[in-house]
């Protein structure tokens, strides 16, 4: 590994400063599970490295009956999942935080940093995408906030601008009569990464027998996770059935880009796409009917 320059900020103030100061020759880093590799094998060279972990906000793990969910962007995944509140309310989430690496991992990867990670197999994300999530950045000029779905532009590349950090995850607090599910498939049972990942997430009416709204996102068959659009208004009023169900697996078929490599084929990770979709709408269904 490379010569680097090692800074540990006490503040977000501190750490803006510092990640300004060498721009995109710095980098952020708070469980390391991802950069810390990526450095060994030089598809990153920083200057210099700016550990957040010492920084309040980005360890807040906070929720209200107001304010939603405020995740800040270094809390370990293993603080998700071990929240009876959080798993309460945001299950979608569970699923994804408990399936990131190993249990070892969990215990310094974060939700925050598989989103800045930016990888489109990245788990988190499709499941912070259906559940409306908000990334509260800062930097040189202020705290801006960005949705979820505009977050990561690119592999392994993010919104981030030169200076700006992470600080937090916002995610409002679910509707009654809703629920969210995500799963993936992977050859192995787990320490894999998805060939294809669902997150879906429903809002159902006062008697639970139609759809108010819902979102998809899909992981793995595209350049970036990515929102099925036109869903909300495919299923607005429509029954649980079957037929409904296929037309939104079917929209999602269309809108998935994968690729064939060495963990699937194009037409796999089509044809997982439709099976999982319906499957991950079905458990967010029965999470929305239990809620």
């Amino acid at each position: 590994m490379h010569a680097f320059e090692y800074v540990v900020p006490k503040t977000v103030r501190e750490a803006v400063k510092s990640l300004e100061e060498k721009g995109d020759q710095a980098r952020p880093i708070a469980g390391g599970t991802d950069i810390i590799v990526q450095m060994r094998v030089g598809r990153r060279r920083p200057i210099r490295v700016v550990d957040v972990k010492q920084i309040p906000d980005l360890n807040e793990l906070s929720i209200g009956p107001r304010a939603g969910l405020r995740l800040g962007a270094a809390v370990p995944c293993y603080r998700v999942y071990q929240n009876q509140a959080v798993a309460e309310a945001y299950p979608g989430l569970i699923d994804a935080a408990s399936m990131i690496g190993s249990i070892q991992i969990q215990g310094r990867a974060s939700v925050g940093g598989n989103l800045c990670n930016a990888a489109p197999s990245g788990d988190c994300i499709p499941a912070l995408i259906v559940l409306n999530a908000t990334a509260v950045i800062a930097g040189p000029n202020g705290t801006r906030e960005l949705p979820v779905e505009e977050f990561c532009i690119g592999p392994g590349r993010n919104a981030l601008q030169p200076g700006e950090l992470l600080v937090s995850l916002r995610l409002p607090l679910p509707r009654r009569k809703s629920g969210a599910h995500y799963l993936r498939f992977i050859p192995r049972n787990e320490m894999d990464i998805a060939v294809v990942g669902v997150g879906a997430s429903v809002t159902l009416d006062g008697r639970g027998e139609h759809f108010t709204t819902a979102r998809v996102s899909l992981a793995s068959v595209a350049p970036t996770p990515l929102l099925v659009t036109g869903v909300e208004e495919l299923v607005a009023g429509q029954p649980l059935t079957e037929e409904v169900f296929e037309r939104v697996a079917e929209l999602a078929r269309r809108q998935a880009r994968p690729i064939s490599d060495m963990r699937g084929t194009i037409e796999q990770r089509r044809h997982l796409v439709g099976v999982l979709t319906k499957r991950a709408l079905r458990t967010a269904i029965q999470r929305a009917r239990e809620a």
